[in-house]
């Protein structure tokens, strides 16, 4: 015999809605000769062994058929799944002359009605649509259903008889767009109505004509479970009795054109591994143990407090480690023995496609199952909060994949895209963009930020292509983009959106940040929203690390003509309030890996790398480092084989110089940490002074920084491949006659893999006047290295 769905234990009553294999053509009726009927689960295999005696069901010819009520013509849209009400068809109904009841059971051979006065057999009329009239009745009674296939009974509740799960207020917020929990009333979510247990479900398909539920409980065939309507919502609605976690499933859904459509449920919050793509019904039973760490994130001020952020690509960071429980067993430790305050996640939401590294999403509201559920990505984030790691996600809702099963043309025409092909298009990546002016799509998307923060207690979001998603004739030519109504190229329901999804996030979930992948100069991406601007935390610096390394990739005797690609940053630094990101982007696609862009031989290429690092960790902004710079691997990243662990084996010749390079960041994180000068007034000019930026033919740069209570600590940098001996640089005072500095950190040590030219012994300020500081020092710089000095006393 061929088991009817999913595997079960055989303790467990076969569910209401189990139906056995659908034999001959759809639409007919079971032939005669049936196949052999299905296994039931236990306990009615036993009882229909014992062949218990139940009160006769009263005989069809008693039952008074209450077919003038059921026009043909509605008989016909509920089979064909176009019906926008099949609650008003099935189920119990009052009638003048009683209850009227009709089920639809496609290839059920036998439906008794069961009530405290007996069993009632009902009529089948066609098609598996049985109906009959208990007469007299003058209320609906309690019942369920015996429901007969190939002799076999099942018990089955009637869900067509139950009220929506879908309250007004629901359907108000949806139809206003600002239902900010949006997922606690779309998608599917196990509930108990009147008692009775089951799974109730809801999309968002306003064009549709009917929508049918289709899984693995009903062999993927929806005949049997049309949904209704709920009014101008545009929500479809259907509870489904029995079902629980783990129903694997999807939305068939008849489009006003005739198609059939099968689609994933936008809200699903579990899915299938890729590369299968049904929706996976989940219920989360996790218990956060990170209340003290959100307590603290809460009071925390992240334009004034440390952020040095590891970026990384989860499911190649470590490719042995194959779900999120195995990376929470190594990941916190890694982090901190390298004293990152943050981990950032590149897309972590469900993906058809693994070479998109997770920006081309499908499944907005579902951690990917490549990595386990989402309760196992919960236990990993919670485990990195409790190691004193806050975690970022990459979020994606700039656009979306064009997959059948997916968001494209959901419900048969353009939803969550502009209907104007010339808008929905994304030229670069061959993806679709989201319609920001269709207030369902845009609560969409702000919910669904507000969903990774309250659900997954995601500290920060960092918002990916933002710059495509602010302006109309973003990677489009000449006609091949519609101007705003008053003939710019911003996108302003693009701007709108981003405001309102900062705003919200904000206000529901104190201490996270939020952080813009933008790349142009839109004003005010980081200036609050009621004062005009989009309102994030955060900005990556795009210019600044396009400069720097403009200025890192060449060689030191031509560095003298590109002296201002490295001090440029400073013009309009406070401009935003920064990230500077050493990215994923940047290491990719033949831009080298970050050791490999710099010139020289292999010990100038480290050296480079190491002075490069120690000039970002002091420069205004936050850090961000792609996982393997930290170790100097020399290849770019592939996301199938992941970082370049095996250099820093002991038995790989050139493991110690990767190590070394490991170590400086670790140090750099620390020494970072310790020094409030680093980050206190990251956002404001009094934090920075030059002490010399334009000693080009030298190839230096010296700086200082500022704590909020005046301490100092001075960055000097040498780029040219010579120590200089006798080099004064001025610093400032500290109000004491004797003024003693001493090296915070060498990025030549030998420690490192440098040649350990050092400044060993504390350097006392001069009363020598120097870049306009009272006094000033002659230092030994060490070549290609960045050297920090703090007062010694």
């Amino acid at each position: 015999m061929t088991p009817l769905g999913p595997k079960r234990d055989r303790s467990t009553p076969v569910p209401a809605t189990f139906l056995p294999e659908r034999p001959g053509k759809p639409g007919r009726r079971r032939a005669e000769a049936a196949p052999a009927a299905p296994r039931p689960a236990q306990p009615e295999r036993a009882a229909a062994k014992r062949r218990v005696r139940e009160p006769e069901p009263v005989p069809h010819a008693a039952l008074r058929l209450p077919e003038a009520t059921l026009p043909p013509s509605e008989i016909d849209r509920l089979l064909s799944g176009e019906h926008h009400d099949p609650h008003g068809l099935l189920g119990a109904h009052l009638t003048s002359e009683g209850v009227s009841i009709r089920v639809l059971r496609p290839f059920a051979e036998r439906v008794v009605v069961h009530t405290e006065q007996g069993p009632v057999e009902l009529t089948h009329l066609r098609s598996g649509l049985f109906t009959g009239l208990l007469p007299g009745a003058d209320e609906i009674p309690a019942y369920h259903l015996r429901v007969s296939y190939a002799g076999v009974e099942h018990v089955q509740q009637d869900g067509y008889r139950l009220p929506p799960t879908l309250g007004e207020l629901d359907l108000h917020l949806i139809a206003e767009g600002r239902h900010e929990q949006l997922w606690q009333a779309l998608g599917s979510h196990l509930r108990t109505v009147e008692g009775i247990p089951g799974t109730a479900f809801a999309v968002w398909a306003p064009n549709a004509a009917g929508v049918r539920l289709i899984g693995d409980f009903n062999h993927w065939d929806g005949t049997g479970h049309p949904m209704r309507s709920l009014g101008s919502s545009g929500v479809w609605e259907l509870f489904v009795p029995g079902l629980g976690a783990g129903t694997q499933y999807k939305y068939e859904i008849h489009t006003r054109q005739g198609w059939v459509l099968k689609k994933a449920d936008p809200l699903a919050r579990a899915t299938q591994c890729p590369p299968e793509t049904a929706s996976v019904v989940t219920e989360s039973a996790y218990e956060w143990g990170d209340a003290d760490w959100l307590a603290r994130r809460a009071r925390t001020v992240h334009h004034r407090a440390p952020m040095s952020v590891y970026e990384l690509h989860l499911a190649s960071w470590r490719p042995d480690l194959t779900s999120y429980r195995q990376i929470a067993a190594e990941l916190p430790a890694y982090l901190q023995e390298l004293n990152f305050t943050h981990v950032e996640f590149m897309p972590v939401m469900e993906h058809p496609f693994g070479g998109s590294w997770g920006y081309q999403v499908s499944g907005f509201y579902a951690p990917t199952a490549r990595l386990g559920t989402p309760d196992d990505f919960r236990f990993l984030v919670d485990t990195l909060h409790q190691h004193g790691i806050g975690v970022i996600v990459d979020w994606v809702p700039a656009h979306f994949p064009k997959d059948d099963f997916a968001l494209a043309r959901f419900d048969g025409e353009p939803l969550y895209e502009p209907a104007d092909p010339l808008r929905a298009e994304h030229p670069d990546w061959g993806t679709l963009e989201f319609d920001y002016g269709r207030t369902e799509v845009r609560n969409f998307l702000v919910a669904n930020a507000v969903y990774w923060c309250e659900e997954f207690h995601i500290d920060g979001l960092r918002v990916d292509a933002v710059a495509s998603m602010l302006y109309l004739d973003y990677s489009r030519e000449g006609g091949d983009w519609t101007p705003n109504q008053f003939g710019g190229r911003e996108n302003l329901d693009a701007a709108a959106f981003l405001q309102e999804m900062n705003a919200t996030v904000y206000r529901r979930c104190p201490g996270v940040v939020t952080i813009a992948e933008e790349s142009t100069a839109w004003a005010g991406v980081t200036r609050p929203t009621d004062t005009g601007g989009l309102g994030f935390g955060l900005k990556w610096n795009m210019g600044w690390m396009h400069d720097s390394l403009v200025y890192m990739s060449k060689e030191p005797v031509h560095r003298k003509h590109h002296h201002n690609e490295i001090t440029f940053s400073m013009v309009y630094a406070y401009s935003e309030n920064y990230v500077l990101p050493i990215s994923h982007d940047e290491v990719v696609h033949g831009k080298q890996a970050l050791v490999s862009k710099m010139p020289g031989d292999w010990w100038q290429q480290r050296a480079n790398h190491r002075a490069y690092l120690g000039f970002m960790w002091a420069h205004p902004g936050k850090q961000l480092l792609f996982m393997g710079q930290e170790f100097a691997q020399g290849a770019e990243w592939d996301h199938e084989q992941g970082p370049q662990w095996w250099v820093l084996a002991e038995d790989w010749p050139a493991a110690a110089d990767h190590r070394g390079v490991q170590r400086l960041v670790g140090d750099l994180n620390g020494r970072y940490l310790a020094t409030p000068a680093l980050w206190e007034q990251d956002t404001t000019p009094d934090g920075f002074r030059w002490l010399d930026g334009g000693a080009a033919e030298d190839n230096v740069l010296s700086f200082v920084r500022f704590a909020a209570d005046g301490s100092p600590l001075v960055a000097v940098s040498n780029f040219s491949p010579v120590v200089r001996h006798c080099f004064r640089v001025g610093l400032p005072a500290l109000g004491t006659p004797d003024q003693l500095w001493e090296e915070a950190l060498n990025t030549d040590a030998t420690e490192y893999g440098g040649s350990g030219v050092a400044n060993s012994h504390p350097v006392k300020a001069e009363a020598t006047p120097w870049n306009d500081q009272p006094r000033s020092a002659q230092l030994v710089l060490p070549p290609l290295a960045t050297v920090w000095l703090r007062p010694a006393n």
